[in-house]
């Protein structure tokens, strides 16, 4: 009964947002409530739903303070040297450009938004591709896998992941730090590749042109704080190094560099208020979400229908089948993304697969490892269950249709490699 009950309530989640009937927010709150009432669990509902909150409140914590501290830093101009050293750098060379754009969407991506890094990325460096006739869909594919790429704790399939599995984000991040490594120079190594090709397509060799420069608007000349850029550039490296090296709670972290942040580039009360007003809407959207979808696992979990339906699950699952899914999820995780959205997937899927092979000895971290991989990472920017694909379309100029069938291949190439080397280091068995 309560496995019937459990996939019920998943498939009603799932077609509730995938056919855009609900909000994420409103169909991971609701239809498990209604599950849990229907189920005879009452009042201890809202018990369900507590514990659940309370298994998320660090991850969302952490989002909401990575997003304050990184909009903060860019209004105080933190990229604004590195944006305009790869301008300089770049000039007229196809092969600099595209690992010019990887290179500024890689860092432009730290805060952890697809939106903001296509937002700045493409813009600046559409005005190059349009000079010398370059083609449109290299700068939306090199945008793409450098974003794609990034999964650092404090991003958004990182923290569902994290969230939906009760699982620390650092223990997800850290066994993967070699794998990251490895898909970010398959990004320069593709973004060279498509240099070359657009040399020779092009005809154009490397010669010295005029460096283009991008302009700044009055409010955000106001807010820059050229002369601090050394100290937050090294604010923002111990804080990075205390994630990593030292095993601090990223939530912990990002407070206490929110803090520094604001001290040290806007001490003026009036000005930090409108600093964390400017970014606050992302912040909190997310974090609405991650609480919601507490609520739900909380509610599928102390409920008993997510037990319920692993142990069906189990009964399906040959034995000797079951140590290679991580593998097989890895290298199915970024085709995925085009079936399902970020929230339905790792809050509706992932928690069945990771109860189910639990019983098999398998940990759910190599299942939340697996996803990452590919699910909404290298997938999100082709996927047209996210708004970021169409924004990559829009501000390059160039059909969903062309993207898709250009950057696919380069995408889904990233995460076979990624999941190789997960492979080849231990993080999970082939």
């Amino acid at each position: 009964m309560l496995a019937i009950l459990g996939l019920l309530t998943i498939a009603a989640v799932l077609a509730a947002i995938l056919s855009r009937k609900m909000s994420p927010l409103a169909a991971l709150i609701a239809i498990p409530i209604a599950s849990a009432l229907a189920g005879g669990f009452g009042l201890k509902t809202a018990g369900f739903m507590v514990h659940g909150i309370q298994s998320v409140a660090a991850v969302a914590g952490m989002f909401i303070f990575a997003i304050l501290y990184f909009g903060v830093m860019t209004d105080a101009g933190m990229l604004d040297p590195i944006v305009d050293g790869i301008l300089r750098g770049v000039k007229s060379s196809p092969v600099r450009i595209v690992m010019g754009t990887s290179l500024l969407a890689l860092l432009v991506h730290l805060d952890g938004s697809g939106a903001v890094t296509f937002l700045v990325t493409i813009p600046v460096m559409l005005p190059l591709y349009e000079r010398l006739g370059m083609d449109k869909r290299v700068l939306a594919c090199a945008a793409s896998l450098a974003a794609g790429v990034n999964f650092l704790p404090w991003t958004g399939p990182m923290i569902r992941a994290a969230a939906s599995l009760h699982i620390p984000v650092i223990a997800i991040f850290r066994p993967l730090i070699p794998v990251q490594l490895a898909g970010l120079a398959y990004v320069f190594a593709s973004a060279w590749w498509m240099g070359r090709r657009e040399a020779r397509r092009i005809g154009l060799k490397h010669r010295a042109a005029d460096v283009f420069r991008r302009q700044l608007t009055a409010p955000e000349l106001a807010l820059r704080r050229p002369a601090r850029f050394p100290l937050n550039l090294a604010l923002t490296l111990v804080l990075i190094a205390g994630m990593i090296s030292l095993r601090l709670d990223p939530v912990v972290v990002f407070m206490i560099g929110l803090v520094l942040a604001l001290c040290i580039n806007y001490p003026d009360l009036e000005m930090q208020r409108e600093r964390i007003e400017a970014h606050a809407r992302a912040a909190l959207t997310m974090a609405a979400i991650l609480f919601a979808a507490g609520c739900f696992t909380g509610i599928m979990k102390e409920s008993g229908m997510l037990d319920a339906m692993a142990l069906k699950a189990v009964a399906l699952v040959p034995s000797g089948l079951a140590p290679h899914l991580p593998f097989t999820l890895g290298l199915l995780s970024m085709p995925l993304s085009l079936l399902f959205d970020p929230d339905s997937f790792y809050f509706g899927v992932l928690p069945v697969l990771a109860e189910a092979l639990r019983a098999f000895g398998i940990p759910k971290v190599q299942i939340a490892q697996a996803a990452v991989l590919g699910q909404m990472t290298t997938g999100f920017p082709v996927s047209p269950l996210t708004p970021a694909t169409f924004l990559i379309v829009g501000l390059a100029g160039v059909e969903l249709r062309e993207h898709q069938k250009f950057a696919f291949p380069f995408l889904f190439g990233a995460t076979l490699l990624m999941t190789l080397v997960s492979v080849a280091i231990g993080v999970f068995a082939a």
